[in-house]
């Protein structure tokens, strides 16, 4: 299989841990026969200091042009500790996720055996969770117009629009992934107080009246914080807005004990982008401790998602699995005896040849 995949590794610790993972992807090449082609390309703050545009108009033609993106992360002190900058890293993502109509955030929540004592649960609330949380990402109120402050300065105002159109494209690829899983389907909304929720509500009750064989519940957006906490496994396939989306998961994130473990991918009407959850984490940056776990989780999101290539991805989370187990990790899990980002990912790709030789 030849595929091209555009690469932004972005700032902090982004270029170390997409390094790792660019190291797994070459390792799956050799091993299966594929061949990948990489097109690097600027984001965030690494953007701004080159261009002065944090998603440069180079990089869309870039990831218009590839048949997926591998994303690291964004952020960096100078801009997040500077409130009067006006031009700011995060608005890269923004204008990404906008321009290349991201409209679906897929981040799954699972838990691993070896990181049942890391979680702040108790082992028995987070053993065999596994959930997947589907975030509207392109509408909302980050993106409502209008917005802004008044000429006086004492009074700020948001907006949050939704159409039936965009709930719509979101609840089918929910749908799709539930009748893949446990088919169960959670709404998770605030209808008895906003308008929008109301009509997510509408909108969701209707498409699963063609689709009986799903259950579907619904849960406000309080009582689903609480029900992550309480009873994670209750979940199968979590469907939301952009702002509760963004809040929740990373709440559920916290519950695996680590998280540089968890991957993303955000889809759309062609070129998808995959991510580790985590963050720039700048106070790492360069350090070579960073997890690379997550961005290498998320290349076998790219290769199962995107490419279709599922054995390749099961191999790849196989070999992160044995790591964990076997003790071969970053000092955010074993702050007593760990390797670095880069001899991780050494380990990792060695355990995909070494696994696929045994199946050979």
């Amino acid at each position: 299989m030849k595929k091209t995949i555009a690469v932004l590794k972005g700032d902090g610790i982004g270029p170390e841990v997409v390094n790792e993972a660019l190291k797994v992807l070459k390792t799956i090449e050799a091993v299966y026969n594929h061949e990948f082609s990489y097109k690097e390309a600027l984001i965030g703050a690494a953007a701004i200091d080159a261009t002065g545009n944090p998603f440069p108009e180079e990089t869309l033609k870039i990831c218009q042009a590839s048949d997926a993106i591998l994303f690291g992360a964004i952020g960096h002190p100078k801009y997040d500790n500077d409130p009067t900058a006006k031009v700011r890293p995060e608005q890269g993502l923004l204008a990404m996720r906008k321009k290349l109509n991201l409209f679906a955030n897929i981040r799954p929540i699972n838990t691993y055996k070896a990181l049942s004592k890391s979680s702040p649960l108790k082992e028995e609330l987070v053993q065999n969770v596994d959930f997947v949380v589907f975030r509207e990402l392109t509408g909302g109120i980050y993106f409502g117009q209008p917005r802004g402050r008044t000429e006086d300065g004492n009074t700020a105002f948001d907006t949050c629009t939704y159409s039936k159109e965009e709930i719509l494209r979101i609840t089918k690829l929910a749908f799709e992934a539930a009748y893949r899983r446990g088919k169960k389907v959670t709404l998770v909304d605030k209808a008895n107080v906003l308008s929008t929720s109301r009509l997510w509500r509408e909108v969701v009750k209707e498409y699963a009246k063609e689709h009986p064989s799903i259950q579907l519940d619904f849960m406000f957006v309080d009582n689903a914080a609480m029900k992550i906490i309480q009873n994670p496994k209750y979940f199968d396939v979590v469907l939301t807005e952009n702002m509760f989306g963004d809040i929740i998961t990373d709440e559920a994130s916290v519950i695996t004990g680590s998280l540089g473990m968890l991957p993303s991918a955000s889809v759309g009407d062609k070129v998808g982008l995959y991510e580790p959850i985590h963050g720039s984490y700048p106070e790492a940056a360069g350090q070579n401790k960073a997890n690379p776990m997550a961005a290498i989780l998320s290349a076998a999101m790219l290769l199962e998602t995107a490419f279709g290539l599922t054995e390749e991805s099961k191999l790849i989370r196989k070999a992160v699995e044995e790591a964990l187990t076997i003790g071969f990790v970053t000092e955010d899990i074993n702050k007593n005896n760990h390797y670095t980002t880069s001899e991780v990912g050494d380990k990792i790709a060695a355990l995909l040849n070494e696994f696929k030789s045994e199946i050979a």
